[in-house]
């Protein structure tokens, strides 16, 4: 049986009150947050596991258009059940089957073009945590729309050299204690990046943290956490704020 890989306990979060709205685009629901001025920048945000509604990933969307960017989270479940916090592990890996984060390429495609038709934005970014930093790596080999990318602890999936060789500039986030990524496969993705990446790349890994750890509201992080949590947000503001 998997080991539940959320440390904190997501049953526990506190409530968010959004700022945005919801929007719906073709097929799929939308979380849409503006800044208060026009911009022709965006970033799509790919939730994990537990979907499209949960506060933290809401949050996450509010505080990117806070930086001046459209920020939008789109339903990559497509109305389909998140995981719950009530589920069993032991079933992880069927629903895994029914969500794979290499299968979001409709979507992506339908969300980049609502915000080029409906938004007027001109570059396009997309950050994605656990199952979306898995679907961030994959868009990145896959889609030259997105100028750039930001991983935050997707498990690395090798399944071919070609998994390395990036399109437009990525940075990857891992915690140091998340138990489902190792320290090894983080080092391999770092070997092979330097073998066949030909843009820019970044891995940074955070002292202490845990897998889901830079998604937590402020009312929820531990102050020892804190700092590193802060770091790892401003740092994927600032790859962004670099390449769009």
């Amino acid at each position: 049986q998997m080991a539940d890989p959320f440390l904190y306990n997501t049953g526990e979060r506190s409530q968010y009150g959004c700022l945005g709205h919801e929007v719906q685009i073709e097929h799929i629901m939308a979380y849409v947050c503006r800044p208060s001025f026009f911009t022709d920048k965006a970033v799509i945000v790919i939730h994990d596991i537990f979907g499209w509604l949960f506060p933290d990933i809401r949050y996450i969307v509010d505080l990117i258009a806070g930086h001046g960017f459209i920020a939008v989270c789109p339903d990559f479940f497509k109305g389909t059940e998140p995981w719950k916090t009530t589920d069993h592990w032991a079933d992880f890996a069927d629903w895994m089957k029914d969500h794979d984060p290499m299968k979001v390429d409709k979507e992506a495609d339908v969300v980049l073009k609502y915000l080029k038709e409906q938004c007027g934005a001109k570059k396009i970014g997309v950050v994605g945590f656990s199952w979306g930093g898995m679907a961030v790596h994959h868009l990145m080999l896959k889609n030259p729309q997105l100028t750039a990318g930001v991983s935050l602890y997707g498990r690395i999936i090798r399944d071919s050299e070609e998994r390395y060789n990036l399109l437009n500039p990525t940075f990857f986030i891992f915690g140091e204690k998340d138990h489902t990524i190792s320290f090894d496969q983080v080092t391999l993705l770092d070997e092979k990046l330097k073998q066949y990446c030909k843009v820019a790349y970044k891995i940074k890994v955070y002292p202490g943290q845990v897998h889901g750890f830079a998604q937590l509201k402020p009312e929820d992080m531990k102050p020892d956490d804190k700092p590193y949590i802060e770091e790892a947000r401003k740092d994927m503001i600032d790859w962004i704020k670099m390449f769009i």
